[in-house]
């Protein structure tokens, strides 16, 4: 349509799963609210996720004044060009990443995702579980303190958890254990992978009683240590504790030896490329990945398991918890911008900072399609396809057609905090 935006509004939708925060002390409550007044948030119930695209599972809907709300997926087809020429060759004229806000209360699984080879056979041979054969790699952004676990740690950390922790041997086996510890000692990367692998496999192909039984004795060793005001570090005490709370017995909590324990201050990133293990733990983070829900899962949840299809995929290799970090290419200007542009073609996300006094900025126009929310602040958007500014608030989310540049005028005393998604094409 000629006189059709090409800036508007998303009403976005709410994911209610069980891990996610409650009420008022959830940030995808407080987002959904401030953006929508009519959203009354009940402290009772658990709010997770806040998605932003075009994804079956959670659409979003565009809102034009003056126009019929329509599901967003709809509108990008019926718009093809507003995706960019590059972006409509490159991924059949489909939005190609999903963007979220989460917010964590208590843990998600261990899990991984597949490349796309490895998704496209799975889907394949699978459909009734692994219903989309896209990949998914994904990238968080903390908004909060966050923590999560990423990666496997360097080989000589975990062979100092089998020193101290008896409990760990026993639930992954000693023969592993001895395995592992034999290859801590040699220059040989494969023969470390392999007996990473095979401790990790130990741990979840050993008897659940058995490791019901040895993390009961860890989780009473460790609340003694607590009452003896212990330091609980050298055995990762605290998340061991918490998530014995929220899954009891399940092997899960015994991978916190296994993967790095990362901690992201506000700001930070983390990218979760194909096939590394992972799982988020606590606090609030903005997430974009591919335009998937493709999901390995091999502990921490009710949901399905499969242990073998994960533990064959893996990459093994340790690595620092620093190195897991994903650094962003940060620039100042007037306001503060952080560029977190990932090896994939399909996002890529920038962070906008505007301090207390700057009253006026502008969103580039790029080659591809993007997403904005608002996280704080409040101001006017404007566009040469908008009859009027778009009003914008805390939670706002608003759509912008590739080769759009838009003005963004603060209207309130305070800084503002913007994130835009696109497509991560070069």
């Amino acid at each position: 349509m000629a006189d059709d935006p090409q800036v508007f509004e998303l009403r976005c939708s709410v994911q209610q799963y069980e891990w996610g925060k409650l009420g008022k002390d959830s940030e995808v409550a407080a987002l959904k609210a401030g953006a929508d007044p009519t959203f009354k948030v009940d402290d009772s119930q658990k709010y997770a996720e806040l998605w932003m695209g075009t994804h079956t599972n959670c659409p979003s809907h565009a809102v034009r004044p003056g126009l019929p709300e329509m599901p967003l997926l709809d509108w990008v087809q019926q718009n093809p060009n507003s995706l960019g020429s590059e972006v409509r060759e490159y991924f059949k004229d489909s939005l190609p990443f999903l963007f979220k806000v989460l917010s964590v209360r208590t843990s998600l699984s261990i899990q991984a995702h597949p490349n796309k080879v490895h998704a496209e056979k799975l889907h394949q041979e699978q459909p009734e579980i692994y219903k989309d054969p896209n990949h998914k790699p994904e990238m968080a952004i903390a908004l909060t303190p966050f923590i999560g676990l990423c990666g496997f740690r360097p080989i000589e950390e975990v062979v100092d958890f089998f020193k101290d922790i008896p409990e760990l041997t026993a639930a992954v086996g000693s023969k592993h254990a001895m395995k592992l510890v034999g290859a801590s000692c040699v220059v040989d990367s494969e023969l470390k992978r392999e007996a990473m692998k095979d401790c990790f496999q130990g741990l979840l192909e050993t008897h659940r009683d058995t490791v019901m039984q040895e993390l009961d004795k860890l989780v009473k060793r460790i609340l003694v240590m607590q009452k003896e005001k212990q330091d609980l570090k050298a055995v990762e005490g605290e998340t061991i504790l918490k998530l014995h709370s929220e899954f009891p017995g399940d092997p899960g909590a015994f991978c916190v030896y296994f993967l790095n324990l990362v901690h992201l201050d506000p700001g930070e990133a983390m990218f979760l490329e194909a096939n590394l293990p992972h799982a988020y733990l606590s606090g609030d983070c903005m997430e974009c990945m591919a335009c998937s829900d493709n999901v390995v899962r091999a502990g921490l949840t009710p949901k399905f398991i499969d242990k073998h299809t994960l533990v064959e995929m893996l990459d093994y290799s340790g690595r620092p918890a620093s190195t897991t970090k994903f650094s962003g290419i940060q620039t100042t200007d007037h306001i503060s911008t952080t560029i977190f542009r990932p090896p994939v073609p399909d996002f890529g996300v920038t962070k906008f900072e505007v301090p207390q006094g700057v009253k006026e900025f502008k969103l580039n126009a790029f080659e591809s399609a993007s997403i904005c929310i608002v996280i704080r602040g409040q101001g006017q958007a404007s566009n040469a396809t908008l009859k009027a500014p778009l009003a914008l608030r805390r939670g706002s989310v608003f759509f912008i057609a590739a080769k759009q540049e838009v003005g963004v005028m603060v209207t309130g005393d305070g800084d503002m905090l913007l994130f835009q998604a696109y497509a991560g094409l070069p």
